[in-house]
C-alpha cells in the first residue's frame, strides 16, 4: 500500500474512534476510600411482657373470731349527726342508732351499715312511698335501731312480749313497738346455715336490718315461696331457709318480693 493509501486509512479509524471524555476520568476517584472499623451494630432485645398475675379476691368474711360479750351495762350511746332523706317519696319515718356499751363494737362503724342497709333502692324505700332518715338522741324520731349483747336483747324484747330464746339460749334479734333490737350474737356471728353456705355476713347484717325494721313498718313473717327462689325478706333467715336462697332485700328488679304469709 502507498503512504497516501494509510494516511488515509488512518484518517477513516480516527473518525470512527471517538475521543476519550477527560472529564469524566477527572471527577472519578482513582481507586476507593480505604475502609475504617466497622461500628457494632446494637440489637434492641424487646422486653417480654410479662403475664399478669390474676388477682384472687380475698374469701368473703362469714363471721368473726374473738369471743363475743354475752352482756353490756345495759345503757346505750346514740349515733351522732344526722343522716340524709333516704327515699324519694312518700311518709318520712325518722330513726336514732344505739349502741350499748361494752358492746366492744364502733357506733360510727354500726350506723353507717345501717344506713346503707336502708339506703339501698332494694330496701323499704323501693316502694316510693316511704322516706327514712336517721336523727341524733335528742332528735323528734319515730323508732330506735339499738345493737345490744344477747342477755341485754332478750330482757328488751321480753318487755315487748317476745322469747328471743333458741334451746335456752338469747338466739334472735326482735322488734318491740319504736324498737328495733338486733342482737350481738347475730351480728358478729351470723347463723349456721348461712355460714355453711358461705354466704357473707355483710348479707346477713343487712338481712337483718331490714327484717326488723320491715317488723317496724308493719310487715309479719312470710315462707318461702318456692324451693330455689330467694327467700323473702320477711322469712325467718336466722332460723331456716328451707328451700329458699338467702336474700337481705323486700325489692328486687323494682318489685316487691314476698311470699305467702306465714
Amino acid at each position: 500500500m502507498s503512504l497516501s493509501g494509510v494516511a488515509a486509512t488512518v484518517a477513516v479509524v480516527a473518525l470512527l474512534v471517538p475521543p476519550a471524555d477527560h472529564s469524566a476520568a477527572e471527577e472519578a476517584p482513582t481507586s476507593a476510600p480505604p475502609a475504617g472499623p466497622t461500628a457494632p451494630v446494637s440489637v434492641v432485645t424487646p422486653t417480654p411482657t410479662p403475664t399478669p398475675t390474676p388477682v384472687v379476691p380475698p374469701p368473703p368474711v362469714l363471721r368473726l373470731a374473738g369471743p363475743v360479750p354475752p352482756t353490756g351495762s345495759g345503757k346505750f350511746s346514740y349515733a351522732t349527726g344526722r343522716g340524709e332523706v333516704l327515699g324519694r317519696a312518700g311518709t318520712l319515718r325518722r330513726y336514732r342508732v344505739a349502741m350499748e356499751r361494752g358492746a366492744n363494737e364502733d357506733l360510727e362503724e354500726f350506723a353507717a351499715k345501717v344506713d346503707a342497709s336502708l339506703a339501698d333502692p332494694r330496701s323499704w324505700i323501693g316502694s316510693g312511698r316511704l322516706r327514712l332518715q336517721r336523727v341524733p338522741d335528742g332528735a323528734g324520731h319515730d323508732f330506735t335501731i339499738y345493737l345490744a349483747t344477747a342477755n341485754t336483747t332478750r330482757t328488751m324484747c321480753a318487755r315487748s312480749g317476745v322469747n328471743i330464746q333458741v334451746n335456752g339460749r338469747p338466739y334472735t334479734s326482735c322488734r318491740g313497738t319504736g324498737r328495733v333490737i338486733l342482737n350481738l350474737d347475730r351480728w358478729r356471728l351470723s347463723v349456721p346455715h348461712f355460714v355453711s353456705a358461705k354466704v357473707p355476713l355483710e348479707v346477713y347484717r343487712t338481712y337483718v336490718v331490714n327484717h326488723e325494721v320491715g317488723h317496724e313498718l308493719g310487715h309479719g313473717h312470710e315462707q318461702c315461696p318456692r324451693t330455689g327462689r330467694a327467700a323473702p325478706v320477711m322469712m325467718q333467715q336466722t332460723l331456716f331457709l328451707r328451700g329458699c336462697l338467702a336474700n337481705p332485700w323486700p325489692y328486687l328488679r323494682g318489685k316487691r318480693h314476698a311470699g305467702p304469709s306465714l
